[in-house]
């Protein structure tokens, strides 16, 4: 069944001051698509200044609704409080850094002309604040929180979606129970995320015919600032998502949870590895090598907090918190 303009509902949490500015971009981006949505819901995350100059700045926007979030502190308490306020039949979350392609939601919309069709994610592209260093390799982009190398050009199922550029059907976000409030990267270190493939797993689970969808048209840029083009960060993240991975895997079981990640290592890696030796060799890029050396250190990276986190952590709980979804 496919769905319309007016029954999109696009939420974007945010929480920080600095990023006010990128959170204004985000919300204009969202307004001026050519299939303008139902409303604009923007959840402020336990900042009462950040929520006070957000009221203010859509007091005269009647498509454009400001709220406190009330559940967690996080990303997913933000995105659960946006939307149990929304009111369309498909909830489109975007990220308060990333501005939307003015087609966003059309190229959105196209993909819940399936049925089976249980939610449609887009891409997303790095918008570098620098240059994205020498070194840093595409096929690791999601390390930035981007859609990376590997990925399908075309229209493609896939396990899960991308918190940045995703939606889902209402009833599917529901029955769920929206985003695991005790995941989201806060509170912990290792930050535990994969709150956006945890519901999508989940959702499978209820809907065994049901499918996820990337939608590769359906773009939107990603603000990267430049502490995200460090080694530090790029190994403590890939760290990080290895421990996520862990806890995946302790709540789905190990085959579901790293089905993405075996053919990422398996195919897309050392594809990346040919194509860095190639471009060392063939064209005398000494990039090249930093690159192949990057995708080594973030695979060992990231097996090191998978590991770790299998071994030594407990277990979340099975099902996710109680979260109020219906206050609409």
């Amino acid at each position: 069944m496919s769905v319309a303009s007016s029954s999109i509902s696009v939420i974007i949490a945010a929480f920080a001051d600095e990023r006010w500015p990128s959170t204004l971009a985000a919300i204009a981006s969202a307004r001026a698509q050519s299939m303008p949505p139902l409303e604009v819901i923007v959840c402020i995350d336990h900042n009462p200044h950040l929520l006070e100059c957000a009221r203010g700045f859509a007091s005269e926007m009647p498509d454009v609704t400001v709220v406190d979030n009330t559940n967690a502190r996080g990303v997913s308490g933000a995105r659960n409080c946006g939307a149990a306020h929304a009111h369309g039949s498909v909830l489109v979350f975007l990220d308060d850094d990333a501005e939307a392609a003015p087609d966003w939601l059309a190229m959105l919309q196209r993909g819940y002309t399936d049925s089976e069709v249980l939610g449609v994610g887009g891409r997303i592209e790095p918008m570098w604040v620098a240059n994205r260093p020498d070194w840093f390799p595409e096929e690791f982009l999601w390390v930035v929180g981007c859609s990376y190398r590997g990925l399908p050009s075309q229209p493609a199922p896939t396990r899960n979606l991308i918190g940045a550029n995703m939606s889902f059907r209402r009833d599917v976000f529901e029955a769920v129970g929206g985003f695991r409030e005790d995941i989201g990267r806060v509170g912990s270190y290792p930050p535990v995320g994969c709150e956006d493939t945890a519901l999508c797993i989940r959702a499978c689970e209820l809907w065994p015919g049901g499918k996820f969808l990337y939608e590769p048209r359906a773009r939107v840029r990603h603000r990267v600032p430049d502490d995200r083009g460090k080694w530090e960060y790029f190994l403590r993240r890939c760290y990080a998502e290895g421990s996520s991975k862990a806890h995946l895997a302790h709540l789905f079981g190990l085959t579901t949870s790293l089905a993405l990640e075996r053919t990422f290592v398996s195919r897309t890696v050392p594809t990346g590895l040919l194509r860095a030796t190639a471009d060392t060799v063939l064209r005398g890029q000494i990039a090249g090598v930093a690159r192949g050396t990057a995708m080594l250190l973030g695979l060992l990276s990231a097996g090191a907090g998978f590991a770790v986190t299998m071994a030594t952590h407990r277990p979340l709980a099975a099902t996710p918190l109680t979260t109020t979804l219906a206050t609409r």
